[in-house]
């Protein structure tokens, strides 16, 4: 069999192998808020996920597109599935590293970072499409600021709303919508999370000539949206418990109000085909609440170590990808 059938079909396993991880790493953030106000029962709740995600995941590709050639471009990448493979190893370790001691980072950072780091260790940093990653990075890097004001104003308005009102009665009835938040927070991460593997495999396609354009194939799309799903029922109880207990205490009223500011981000990011850290936004949607509703009611000794993770994530993977890509290049030859 030749070389490249062989290279790309590691690849769509890989990359459907992060999308799966991706499942019960990043959608544990999208239902984490209404587990932990009892809003959901967990099982209930991831179930509820995987089928949100699914769709959400067949829904758009424009971010999918962005990826597979926003950051370096696959027509020119020499040594481009070797690229490709080397960063997906990478983004998945960092991701079982970070769940296994139950930090919500960055599954976007990693594979970001990754693909960078492979591509610059193959060709040098004139192989990066410098224009494209920008824009990926100031969509990476301004989000979480983004989350932090819209959930501070989201709050705001709830705590107006619900000023004079008994709030045992009134949580009573939110947590039925967060019924509804959390599934549309599902939907969102699904429109824009597993659209990052569908733009990989689709990387892996261009470079080994088996497609001409930028164009999602239907099979990709369907097997990123399945892996998505299945590695969502898996659940992710690690990370639900930092994200829905740690940064601050949740009540119903702080899970929607996250929930639908976080949402309305990540949608917005997917309409003008950016991706984005649903982890930075959900965990920063969240804080945006918890300060609104009292500042010093957040743990920002948390708080401090998620950002100083999510600051340190893609540098590493950055490494650990080129690191990879030298040694896949050695015994390839």
């Amino acid at each position: 069999m030749d070389t490249f059938v062989i290279l790309t079909v590691l690849i769509v396993i890989f990359a459907l192998a992060f999308d799966f991880i991706n499942g019960f790493h990043d959608t544990a953030n999208a239902i984490a808020t209404s587990v932990s106000t009892r809003a959901l029962k967990p099982r209930t709740a991831i179930y509820m996920a995987a089928i949100m995600n699914f769709i959400g995941a067949l829904t758009f590709t424009g971010v999918a597109k962005t990826i597979s050639k926003d950051i370096v471009d696959p027509f020119v990448l020499e040594n481009g599935s070797l690229v490709i493979l080397a960063a997906l190893i990478s983004a998945i370790i960092w991701n079982l590293v970070t769940w296994y001691f139950g930090i919500p980072s960055s599954s976007s950072h990693a594979l970001i970072g990754s693909i960078a780091g492979a591509a610059i260790s193959a060709a040098g940093f004139a192989v990066l499409n410098y224009s494209g990653f920008i824009k990926i990075l100031e969509a990476l890097i301004i989000s979480p600021f983004i989350a932090i004001a819209v959930g501070f104003l989201v709050m705001s308005i709830f705590k107006v709303v619900l000023k004079n009102r008994n709030l045992f009665k009134e949580n009573k009835r939110i947590r039925y919508l967060q019924i509804g938040t959390a599934a549309l927070q599902s939907f969102t991460h699904g429109t824009n999370d597993a659209q990052k593997a569908m733009g990989i495999i689709t990387m892996a396609l261009i470079a080994a000539n088996m497609q001409t354009g930028d164009d999602i194939q239907l099979w990709v799309r369907i097997a990123a949206a399945t892996a998505m799903g299945l590695g969502t029922s898996i659940g992710g109880y690690k990370i639900i418990k930092t994200v829905g207990g740690k940064i601050m205490k949740i009540r119903p009223v702080n899970g929607a109000a996250a929930d639908l500011s976080s949402a309305a981000i990540i949608f917005g990011a997917t309409l003008i085909h950016l991706p984005v850290s649903t982890t930075h936004v959900i965990s920063s949607a969240i804080m945006g609440v918890g300060s609104a509703q009292r500042v010093k009611g957040v743990k920002w000794g948390v708080a401090k170590k998620i950002v100083i993770t999510w600051v340190i994530t893609m540098p590493i993977s950055a490494t650990i990808a080129a690191i990879l890509y030298q040694l896949l290049n050695l015994f390839s030859k």
